[in-house]
């Protein structure tokens, strides 16, 4: 029996975009097989309320690129297309993949294409960027994104009322200034591509909003290039945090925790009292350069057909 986890519109690639930002393909019951294909974009996006552009280099055309979901055991087969009119070479590294990098995760020049095929043999949260050079220009300027690779077992761990994706990464208002990068010297630390992306007194910026009592999952991905995050809920506490995401790597009770760049954590969250809990990384020269996501919980919140809200980008 077939069945769609998420619905999608078509790329014209033969590529499923879910509204949600994630892709996924049909299949019967145990492993399945899924066919992703990524577009390297090189465009501008929307990175803040006031529509201010930013000259990216994306897959499918967004920052973060979209998420993809698969069950452990399942097999991967990925495409990425690197179209003529791109200017630069790009590639794909999954960190759910166990590959040779130098055969699958090389750079293709524009025209080219690439593709191979991994087994997600590992639950999780993981990372996935563009890993040509120079690295940290590309995962700069937007090409990475987060998959998720749900447990075989559904018990392994409590289910989730309410899943949200956070991805945070550095940006620069110069794309081109690499040696800015090599410095350190960011302008913003964003969640989901966007400067206070979800902080409800910008402009064009909503809150995550979530339901008093329910678990709420928060897939965490630090997409760097550089910059650790401490990432804390401003009044509240994480009920539980499972490193990359594994169901096994299970701590409890933690108010602050520190997740490296290219590495990820999987957080749960139940609010008790209705009001407003900013998610911050607690580095605060990056948080209050952007990277404040505020979840509002309440009676009856809005309901969300999508992991990463606002993505793309259209205020």
């Amino acid at each position: 029996m077939q069945r769609f986890r998420v619905l999608t519109l078509t790329l014209g690639l033969g590529v499923l975009l879910g509204a949600s930002g994630c892709i996924t393909m049909p299949g019967s019951a145990g492993a399945k097989v899924h066919d992703v294909t990524f577009t390297a974009t090189e465009s501008e996006i929307v990175i803040d309320g006031n529509g201010t552009k930013y000259k990216a280099w994306t897959f499918n055309g967004q920052m973060p690129g979209p998420v993809v979901r698969v069950t452990e055991g399942d097999t991967v087969n990925f495409t990425l297309v690197n179209p003529p009119t791109n200017a630069n070479g790009h590639s794909m590294d999954f960190h759910a993949a166990e590959l040779d990098f130098l055969k699958n995760y090389r750079e293709i020049k524009p025209g080219e294409t690439i593709k191979y095929t991994f087994v997600a043999k590992k639950p999780g949260v993981f990372f996935y960027h563009c890993g040509a050079p120079p690295m940290i220009q590309h995962i700069g300027r937007g090409m990475f994104g987060a998959i998720i690779v749900d447990p075989k077992d559904a018990n392994a761990w409590p289910k989730a009322d309410r899943e949200f994706v956070l991805v945070q990464s550095e940006l620069w208002k110069n794309p081109d200034n690499v040696q800015a990068m090599f410095d350190r010297k960011f302008d913003h630390q964003i969640f989901n591509g966007g400067v206070f992306k979800y902080h409800p007194f910008f402009p064009g910026s909503e809150p995550l909003e979530v339901k008093v009592g329910e678990r709420v999952r928060i897939y965490f991905v630090n997409a760097g290039p550089n910059e650790f995050s401490s990432l804390h809920p401003i009044a509240e506490i994480w009920d539980n945090v499972y490193e990359s995401g594994n169901p096994h790597n299970k701590f409890t009770g933690v108010q602050t925790y520190v997740v490296g760049p290219g590495s990820a954590a999987t957080f749960d969250l139940i609010v008790d009292e209705p009001g407003a809990y900013p998610v911050v990384t607690h580095s605060l020269t990056g948080a209050l350069r952007g990277a404040i996501a505020v979840v509002v919980a309440n009676q009856n919140p809005k309901k969300y057909d999508t992991l990463m809200p606002l993505t793309p980008w259209t205020p």
